[in-house]
């Protein structure tokens, strides 16, 4: 399937977070999408740690657990499946050690937060260490899921059928998501406390799902861009139809 069978529009977007309305996908492949931004696009996260001292109150696997869920930013352009980082940390009590503390050996991976905590360290404790982070898909483990929430629902057509009947109550009707109007203006229901009532008051109003139209909510832990995300997740299903197509041909 080609670009130019899809129509891409961001309803809503942050650093790390958006609202993409994609028309013309059917249901299964708006599920692909889902799954693939989950489990195949890879991230760099820290995946062997050998320890010079602690003296924490931590056993060495519970820091190393708590490394492991450091977001690290992911140029996948410079790197492939497999490649490796190294990292350092050493931090003395009293102080807290954060993310932010954590030396790279390569600046184009490097903490995605700063301000992550590792382990508060008393007066006398110390924590030095030394890291590898591993590039790899969040089908081999779930620290790799650089998509930390992906979801995806229809978009919804809401037409005006007419005024409310005389004595009909303007009650709340309560819908989530995204909304197309009758002028084809796409609203996030949230804009109107997602109370159909207070978006068209007196009113009596339908809603149906508009086929093939799917709202996908993403929020990414700062590995990479939601756009970036989005793509990858997209040539990484192409590319396995291309695999299986060449296959079945042979």
């Amino acid at each position: 399937m080609s670009d130019a069978d899809f129509d891409v529009e961001f309803i809503e977007r942050d650093d790390r977070s958006a609202r993409v309305l994609i028309r013309g996908l059917t249901p299964a492949f708006a599920n692909g999408i889902r799954r693939a931004m989950i489990a195949d696009v890879p991230t760099f996260s820290i995946d062997t740690v050998r320890f010079v001292e602690n003296s924490s109150v931590l056993f060495d696997e519970m820091v190393g657990l708590r490394l492991g869920l450091v977001p690290l930013t992911t140029p996948l352009d410079e790197f492939e499946i497999g490649d490796e980082v190294t990292l350092a940390l050493d931090v003395e009590g009293p102080d807290n050690a954060y993310s932010g503390d954590i030396e790279t050996s390569d600046p184009m991976v490097e903490p995605a937060e700063d301000n992550v905590p590792v382990i508060e360290l008393n007066e006398g404790q110390r924590i030095e260490l030394e890291a590898d982070a591993v590039l790899d898909t969040g089908k081999e483990h779930a620290k790799h899921q650089g998509g930390v929430s992906v979801g995806y629902r229809h978009l919804q057509k809401v037409t005006v059928e007419g005024d409310l009947g005389e004595f009909d109550e303007d009650e709340a009707r309560i819908l989530r998501g995204v909304i197309e109007t009758e002028d084809g203006e796409v609203i996030p229901t949230n804009e109107f406390g997602n109370d159909l009532s207070e978006k068209f008051p007196g009113k009596d109003v339908s809603v149906e799902d508009v086929p093939e139209a799917f709202v996908f909510h993403i929020e990414t832990d700062g590995s990479f861009s939601v756009e970036e995300l989005l793509l990858r997740a997209i040539d990484s299903i192409e590319e396995r139809a291309d695999e299986l197509q060449t296959k079945v041909a042979v």
